[in-house]
């Protein structure tokens, strides 16, 4: 279908889209966007860590395992979506040290069935949730979409891999595709959160102190060369990622690769999340020191120039502040999260 008004959000050709992970904290936010901008939405997910309350009624959901590929097949041939958007993988960097080949041999394979049996099924565009984990010494900061490729982790290699099969998808069979790189997502929309069995993230770790849910939060070393001595990291929040994926669905229409890296181009150091986790919750929120954790750098900040030149992406919430309020006012209102 064809609209006459062109817009970002609501752009000129409508599609059928497959969400892979959409009942996931991202996913489930990308839906209520695709929805919203007038595409039909198909999701599939095992629930590993999605939730069926975060789905969008509106979606066509079915309930399989990226792992069983005659699954895959069979709901995207009876589905016949126009793109997929691949949500769907492990994503602890700790766990990957600690059991490598669940990421490197289970995520991969899930993604390489997803991928071939898009293309069997004439999917024409793929959108991949990828990370700034490909980015463990990068030789500058902001990290530039082009910055050079070195995993920090099994996790971190597991994502390059899928980005090589894309390639080669592309380079053999035509698949169009985006690799949208994410620095920290979060943030919460106003019916959509983020609710993960292990927690691993800060700000709702945080938040969880402030709603007396742990006694304190653990600061991973202060001794960092930092302006405060603690990591700094770039947070974005999860509607501004489901923004750049609708926008790179639509850029696809024209272009046949895309790489971006998503972030906000500002660094915010463990201790400013704690004091802005302060100043919007009106708790106290103690933190104690702990000893480094392996393998985390001291900043991490994207150069997100590409995409906000190309597709004129903007964040909507480049500010610290907004990202923490969204997220308290979704965990007041769910403060066990969807499981209630």
């Amino acid at each position: 279908m064809l609209l006459d008004t062109p817009h970002p959000l609501y752009p000129r050709f409508l599609m059928k889209v497959l969400v892979a992970g959409g009942a996931g904290y991202i996913g489930s936010v990308a839906v209520d966007a695709l929805l919203a901008a007038g595409h039909e939405v198909v999701v599939v997910d095992n629930f590993y860590q999605g939730h069926r309350e975060a789905i969008n009624p509106a979606a066509d959901f079915h309930q399989i395992d990226l792992g069983d590929r005659a699954a895959v097949q069979e709901v995207l041939s009876s589905t016949r979506p126009d793109s997929v958007m691949h949500f769907a993988a492990y994503t602890l960097v700790g766990e990957s040290v600690e059991n490598p080949f669940k990421y490197l041999g289970e995520s991969v394979g899930n993604a390489l069935n997803l991928i071939s049996a898009a293309v069997d099924s004439g999917v024409q565009r793929f959108i991949f949730s990828s990370t700034a984990n490909l980015f463990d010494d990068p030789a500058r900061i902001p990290i530039a979409a082009d910055e050079k490729i070195v995993p920090g982790s099994p996790y971190g290699e597991s994502k390059y891999f899928v980005e090589r099969i894309l390639y080669w998808a592309h380079r053999t069979k035509g698949l169009r595709y985006a690799c949208l790189r994410y620095f920290n997502a979060a943030g919460c929309t106003a019916t959509r959160g983020e609710d993960h069995d292990p927690e691993t993230h800060l700000i709702p770790l945080v938040l969880q102190v402030a709603l007396g849910k742990r006694e304190s939060i653990k600061i991973f070393g202060d001794d960092y060369p930092t302006p405060d001595g603690t990591c700094v990291r770039d947070y974005i929040h999860v509607e501004d990622l489901a923004a750049a994926h609708i926008l790179a669905l639509e850029a696809l229409q024209k272009r046949e690769t895309l790489h971006y890296n998503l972030g906000n181009g500002s660094g915010f150091s463990v201790k400013e999340v704690v004091e802005t986790v302060r100043e919007v919750t009106g708790h106290p929120v103690p933190a104690e020191i702990a000893p480094r954790r392996a393998g985390d750098p001291a900043t991490l900040i994207a150069d997100s120039t590409k995409i906000r030149e190309e597709l004129g992406w903007t964040p909507r919430y480049p500010d610290l502040r907004s990202i923490v309020q969204s997220a308290w006012n979704w965990h007041l209102k769910h403060p066990d999260g969807y499981r209630e």
